[in-house]
């Protein structure tokens, strides 16, 4: 069972890299064949933030929210009447989507 969970994983990671790059090189083929400047491909990058400073800013809002959602959820269970095998994954996937989120809204700052 533990190996078909990790075949559908690394199965899933392997597919949206496969889709990722096969659609941007169907994209870019379909522009050069209408005859587009190469140079629009290059565009976008100058006026971005460094790559490593968006994955630390997210990974950084990502580890805080679960933190906060671990947190949160040994408040709750300890002084509710909530079960804890509910509580502790309910808050800390929404607290890990809501850091997520703070950190896409923070990166369109830096990056802006």
């Amino acid at each position: 069972m533990e190996i078909a969970i990790m075949g559908i994983i690394f199965g899933s990671i392997f597919g949206i890299f496969y889709l990722y790059i096969t659609s941007r090189n169907k994209e870019r083929m379909a522009l050069i064949e209408k005859g587009a400047d190469a140079s629009i491909f290059n565009h976008g990058k100058r006026h971005t933030a460094p790559t490593w400073k968006v994955l630390v800013l997210n990974l950084g809002f990502l580890l805080m929210g679960i933190g906060l959602g671990v947190f949160l959820a040994t408040l709750l269970d300890s002084y509710t009447t909530l079960e804890s095998d509910g509580v502790y994954p309910a808050l800390i996937f929404f607290m890990a989507g809501l850091g997520l989120y703070v950190g896409f809204t923070q990166t369109r700052k830096v990056v802006e």
